[in-house]
C-alpha cells in the first residue's frame, strides 16, 4: 500500500489553530510546500498527504510557547519549519529564518514575498557566524542537530532570560539527560520538556525549553568588549 501525495484538505482544528488571515497563508504556504518544496528537494514526496498533522499543525502549536512580541531566530529553518509556520500564526512576534544553503533561501524568499509576511526576514548563514551580531528572544529549531550541539549553536544567539524552544519527539527527555554537561557549562537557568498543542495534534508536540544565563566563558566575552 502506498501514501498518496496529494495534497488533503486542511482539517477543522486547522481553523482553530490558523485564525483570520492565518489560516488563508497556511493554506497557502501548504501548496508551496506541496509544489516548489517538493520539486526543489526540501520535502519529501511521502510527507504531502501529512503536511497539515505533522508540519503545519506541529509546528503552529509551538506557538502556545512563544512570549508575546518576541523576537526569533528559526536556526536551520530548512523549509521554514518551524519559524515561517510561527511567522503566520502569530504576527505580534518577528522571526528571522536563519539557513545556510542557498536553494533553502531562495525558497523561504519566495514564500515570504508570496505570503506578504512583513514579520519575517530570511538570513543565508549559519549560527555560529551572526553570534556576536544579533542578539533574539527567542530561538527555534526542528530536527536540525542533537541538543547537545544545538546548545552550542543557539545560547550565543539569545538574550539573558531568552530561551531555546527545540521540538523534539520521542527522544527527548533521552537527548536532555545526555547533554547535562552542555547546559551546566552554560549556566541555563531553567530546563524544561514542554508539551504543546494537546486537543489540537495527536500526538501533542514536545519541545526542550531551555531558558539562558551568562556562562562564565560568555561573561568573560562580555568584560572584553566593554
Amino acid at each position: 500500500m502506498t501514501e498518496s501525495n496529494e495534497l488533503p484538505e486542511a482539517p477543522p482544528v486547522a481553523r482553530e489553530v490558523f485564525t483570520g488571515e492565518a489560516m488563508e497563508r497556511a493554506l497557502a504556504f501548504a501548496h508551496l510546500l506541496a509544489g516548489p518544496g517538493v520539486v526543489r528537494g526540501l520535502l519529501g514526496p511521502r510527507e504531502v498527504s501529512r503536511i497539515w498533522d505533522r508540519h503545519l499543525l506541529n509546528c503552529a502549536v509551538v506557538a502556545e510557547a512563544v512570549p508575546r512580541d518576541a523576537t526569533i531566530v528559526d536556526i536551520g529553518s530548512g523549509a521554514g519549519l518551524p519559524g515561517l509556520v510561527l511567522a503566520i500564526v502569530r504576527p505580534d512576534v518577528t522571526v528571522t529564518l536563519l539557513e545556510p544553503l542557498l536553494r533553502r533561501t531562495v525558497f523561504l524568499s519566495e514564500c515570504v514575498e508570496t505570503l506578504k509576511l512583513g514579520n519575517a526576514e530570511v538570513l543565508r548563514g549559519r549560527a555560529e557566524e551572526i553570534a556576536g551580531q544579533r542578539v533574539f528572544d527567542v530561538a527555534t529549531a526542528r530536527a536540525v542537530a542533537p541538543l547537545d550541539r544545538l546548545l552550542t549553536w543557539s545560547l550565543p544567539l539569545l538574550r539573558e532570560g531568552g530561551e531555546l524552544l527545540a521540538m523534539k519527539g520521542e527522544r527527548a527527555a533521552e537527548e536532555l539527560a545526555a547533554a547535562g554537561p552542555q547546559l551546566k557549562a552554560a549556566g541555563v537557568r531553567e530546563v524544561e520538556l514542554v508539551t504543546v498543542g494537546r486537543g489540537k495534534v495527536d500526538p501533542p508536540a514536545t519541545v526542550v525549553r531551555v531558558v539562558a544565563g551568562w556562562s562564565p566563558e560568555a561573561g568573560t566575552r562580555r568584560r572584553r568588549k566593554r
